[in-house]
C-alpha cells in the first residue's frame, strides 16, 4: 500500500505493508529535508510495529521529533497525515 501526501512545502511518499492493523514494513521518501539526514531510517524503525492509528502515530512521531530532528517547512502532523493517508487510500473504491 502506498500514498503521496502533499504538504505545504513538499511531498511525502509512504509505502508500507501491514499485518492486520500493524505496520510491518514502511518506507518514507519524498522531496523534503530532514536534519540530520540519517534520521529517516530511525523514524521508519520507530513506526515499524506500530498500529496504523492516529493516536499511536502522533505519540511515536512526537517522540521522534523530541530527539532533535528537524524537518524545515514540515511538521510532525504532516508525517502523521502521510502515514494515515495509506490507510485512507486503501479504503478508496
Amino acid at each position: 500500500m502506498s500514498s503521496v501526501y502533499k504538504a505545504q512545502k513538499g511531498l511525502i511518499k509512504v509505502s508500507l505493508a501491514t499485518e492486520g492493523n500493524v505496520i510491518k514494513e514502511i518506507e518514507i521518501t519524498g522531496d523534503f529535508f530532514m536534519l540530520p539526514e540519517e534520521a529517516l531510517p530511525t523514524l521508519e524503525c520507530r513506526l515499524t510495529g506500530m498500529a496504523l492509528e492516529q493516536k499511536e502515530l502522533d505519540h511515536a512521531i512526537e517522540e521522534f521529533y523530541l530527539t532533535g530532528v528537524e524537518t524545515p517547512l514540515l511538521s510532525k502532523e504532516d508525517f502523521v497525515k502521510a502515514v494515515l493517508g495509506v490507510k485512507n487510500a486503501s479504503k478508496a473504491p
